[in-house]
């Protein structure tokens, strides 16, 4: 039996399976950034047609492309990681590294504007909400 071979064969069907799913990563990240911005476009445009003009079309609207951005960046993330499981030089190691640092701290200030627009829009609507009684009890 011939093991060179198959060590050469399998080498190759590993390199080709990791470009075919860094590319399918890569293509899923293009993809959900795609489906985000067009459902905030959508959002944003029926508040905007629609609706009196308010803030909670523009915080609907960003959070849903915030969302999208985030999901899109764990992909990119993914394909990175990928592409770089293959190699074994240094430097495209320390290059990950980097560029995984990068995506993440994106990540993280993404997900905290996220949290402080949904929190913003619930104030926004418990205010609303706390005032109707004290509209009720001025029109009596």
């Amino acid at each position: 039996m011939n093991f060179e071979f198959l060590s050469i064969n399998l080498s190759s069907i590993v390199r080709n399976l990791n470009i075919i799913l860094t590319n399918f990563c890569q293509v899923l990240a293009v993809f959900v950034i795609f489906i985000g911005v067009t459902k905030a476009l959508i959002i944003f445009l029926k508040y905007l047609l629609f609706k009196p003009p308010t803030p909670e079309g523009f915080h609907k609207s960003r959070l849903a492309m915030g969302y999208s951005f985030s999901l899109g960046l764990s992909f990119l993330i993914g394909a990175s990681i990928l592409n770089t499981m293959i190699s074994s030089k240094w430097d495209d190691i320390a290059r990950l590294i980097v560029i995984i640092a990068i995506r993440t701290v994106l990540n993280y200030f993404l997900m905290q504007a996220i949290d402080n627009s949904g929190e913003s829009a619930s104030l926004n609507s418990k205010q609303i909400t706390d005032l109707k009684p004290n509209i009720q009890q001025i029109n009596s």
